[in-house]
């Protein structure tokens, strides 16, 4: 097992082993070595929030059987609009690779479940099973893996106490203390997070700051709001999503125990960033990154992968922006895209190529002459990123149909075709013609789930999504009845356009 430090999963010290190696006597050995009382089962509901079951036992007997048998749940309840009352019944089982000690209560050993159904099968509409069933027909139908991470943005809004040392607006990028207040609850965030994935990459405060925030909701009025990242290293794309999860949980409860409110809604001031939720694809095979050629150029697959991430784009908005306030970020000359195009380190793109250390892994060489250990990266660290989703995204659906686009884009002609037709150079909201010709992103929820409807064959002819999981996230967009929103807003003074969006905005607060 690689060297461990300070922020290892304390399981795997304790065990020696990998997590990937866990098996039920080595967390039994965790539960008499560290006075567990308690198992907390942990999945992802219908809503995308982690849910909990606590499980206490007396002796090891009921503990074996717990780790073993997993235990029943409601199905109905956790999947309203997935799946019919009359075959509800489920299982959960803890996956024991996912097992780490609850840093808020330590007598309790929590996993992350999987959903299986009466005949030990996994449950086919939970967005959790979705996701695995699609990349394991991905891994049999390409022969690769595909890796992700994500990049979840969220604000901080704590009491304004009148402080010194005040950012500009929309200058908050990296921004030190004392100019932003809230960087040590963030640390408080990495170190939980970090010792139960042992997968993130770093934090950073994002462009959005707001001084005293304009409310009718007394929680938010006059509060100041801080933006923030962070950014996992990539893992196999369903793990990332159950570390998608426990980050939303983790920022939220840390968050609560410092008296602060953390959101991830998608746009909580007008001309203020929003809070995306990017994801950066890696294709992979035996542990190697194949994203570039030998000289450092896109690899024909990476290529094709392109092609079919702008197949599915147009459906890809109605599970990765979910409310009427997604489309109030996805605005022209932001950081946020609205034409379906990629581009190298372009962020007003929906596809950007970021930077992947072409030149070489070793750059601290070449301002640090004195070194003479050469560093080498055999596995490769290039990726593409989606930066349409925001924070409103059903997350492992989401990355459920990024990993249906992929299989399409590698097993279906034309692909390398449609890339190249789709590749933009600089900023192109200053070119006019160009922008004619790309297609744009759905403007409204409405929009999004008629353009699902339309498209949803290519969804269900991979056997992956469920025909009912498609239908119930149509019915969540379309009861958003935002398609007119735009002209509403236009017929309105500006005083009275501000005051309703911002009411739209924080009805979202809490919902993401």
């Amino acid at each position: 097992m690689t060297e461990t430090f300070a922020l290892a999963n304390p399981l795997c010290e304790l065990l020696g082993k990998d997590r990937h190696d866990f098996t039920r006597a080595d967390l039994l050995q965790v539960v008499r070595t560290k006075g567990i009382e308690r198992f907390t089962f942990r999945y992802t509901g219908g809503d995308g929030r982690l849910k909990e079951l606590r499980l206490p036992f007396s002796n090891t007997e009921q503990a074996d059987r717990i780790l073993a048998a997993g235990e029943r749940v409601d199905g109905s309840s956790l999947f309203k609009g997935f799946v019919d009352a009359g075959a509800s019944d489920l299982y959960v089982v803890p996956v024991y690779r996912s097992a780490f000690i609850n840093p808020f209560d330590p007598t309790s050993l929590d996993f992350i479940c999987r959903f299986l159904d009466r005949e030990g099968r996994r449950a086919p509409f939970t967005p959790d099973n979705i996701l695995a069933l699609a990349h394991e027909r991905f891994r049999e139908r390409t022969g690769y893996e595909l890796w992700a991470l994500g990049e979840p943005e969220f604000y901080l809004i704590a009491p304004n106490q009148g402080e010194h040392y005040i950012p500009p607006r929309q200058a908050g990028y990296h921004a030190a203390a004392p100019y932003f207040k809230s960087n040590e609850v963030v640390n408080e965030m990495l170190r939980h997070l970090s010792r139960i994935t042992g997968a993130i990459k770093y934090a950073h405060s994002e462009v959005g700051f707001i001084e005293s925030m304009a409310s009718e909701e007394p929680q938010l009025q006059g509060r100041r709001a801080e933006q923030h990242e962070i950014e996992f290293h990539s893992h196999p794309i369903e793990e990332m999503g159950d570390f998608m999860s426990i980050a939303q949980w983790i920022i939220r409860k840390i968050a609560y125990l410092n008296g602060i409110i953390a959101t991830f809604a998608p746009k909580i001031e007008e001309g203020i960033a929003g809070n995306g939720y990017h994801i950066h694809l890696e294709l992979m095979k035996n542990g190697r990154n194949l994203m570039t050629c030998p000289d450092g150029r896109l690899s024909e697959e990476t290529l094709k992968i392109v092609g079919g991430l702008t197949t599915y784009a147009p459906t890809i908005s109605g599970f990765g922006n979910t409310v009427a306030t997604s489309y109030r970020r996805l605005v022209p000359n932001q950081e946020a895209p609205t034409r379906i195009c990629w581009s190298d380190s372009n962020r007003s793109v929906l596809i950007r190529v970021p930077l992947g250390w072409s030149a070489g892994a070793d750059l601290a060489r070449i301002v640090n002459p004195r070194e003479t250990t050469d560093y080498q990266d055999a596995r490769g660290r290039q990726t593409v990123e989606i930066r349409s989703p925001d924070g409103s995204a059903h997350g492992h659906l989401l990355l459920a149909a990024l990993v249906t686009a992929a299989e399409y884009g590698l097993t279906q002609p034309g692909m390398l075709e449609l890339a190249e037709g789709t590749r933009v150079e600089g900023n192109i909201f200053k070119d006019p013609e160009l922008l004619r010709r790309l297609q744009a992103l759905p403007p409204s929820c409405v929009h999004a789930a008629r353009l699902l409807r339309d498209k949803r064959a290519l969804y269900d002819e991979y056997g992956v999504f469920p025909p009912h999981a498609i239908d119930h996230v149509c019915h969540l967009l379309e009861i958003e009845d935002d398609e007119y929103l735009g002209s509403k807003l236009e017929a309105m003074s500006d005083e009275e356009r501000l005051a309703y969006t911002r009411n739209l905005m924080h009805r979202d607060i809490h919902r993401h």
